[in-house]
């Protein structure tokens, strides 16, 4: 079960969850891992924990004033991107684009989409993963695998249907343990999450809650 923890601008200490994020990825089956803000990828992939970033822009090196360009979050200790994700959306051509930027810089994949319709598109353009996140459960507490358990199976025949080796994450409300094992029980390799773990006063028993009953 892949976790990822998605810190947004969350006025939290992005070092010290991702130093929650190591101990706790060294201590469970589970693969844990931190998406900080752009400008703190390089401090927190220092601390050794898994460092994805958030976007990526479908661009190559240029004038490209206030982009993200994928090469630059490799370089800077980041192993994977988001993209797509409902706070920072995209065309369909820009999604494309980015997913073929993050290859290019050897960086993982991970595409959102709000419903079983999109990722099945999203799948379409060859990410290692997408993400199904329901916008209006977001930050909510309220997990999409319980809130509303069809569209994470839907999800999973969708993206499956067009490409069998892409990994189907769900998001959205994720916050305790018995969330990450409904996932699970859906179809879902992992949970994307953020105001659980970015929010909580002691970040690394959010994250042991998680995993336990992993």
């Amino acid at each position: 079960m892949f976790v990822l923890v998605n810190l947004k601008t969350y006025p939290c200490d992005p070092v010290a969850v991702a130093e929650a994020v190591r101990d706790v990825n060294e201590t469970t089956d589970a693969r844990v891992a931190v998406a900080p803000p752009a400008a703190h990828i390089e401090r927190v992939a220092e601390t050794g924990a898994e460092t994805w970033a958030q976007h990526v822009d479908p661009i190559e090196h240029g004038s490209n004033t206030g982009h993200t360009l994928a090469e630059h979050v490799a370089d800077a200790g980041a192993v994977g991107t988001l993209i797509n994700h409902s706070e920072q959306r995209l065309k369909l051509a820009d999604i494309d684009g980015a997913v073929q930027a993050a290859e290019r810089a050897d960086l993982e994949t991970v595409v959102c989409a709000n419903n079983p319709a999109q990722i099945g598109a999203a799948a379409a353009l060859g990410p290692d993963a997408v993400a199904v996140e329901p916008p209006e459960l977001i930050g909510t507490g309220t997990p999409v695998s319980q809130a509303d358990p069809d569209v994470v199976e839907d999800a999973v025949d969708a993206a499956t249907s067009v490409d069998a080796d892409v990994s189907v994450l769900c998001g959205a409300g994720i916050s305790t343990g018995d969330d990450v094992v409904a996932a699970g029980d859906l179809g879902s390799e992992g949970v994307l999450l953020a105001s659980g773990v970015a929010k909580a006063d002691d970040p690394k028993a959010a994250l042991e809650d998680l995993v336990a009953p992993l």
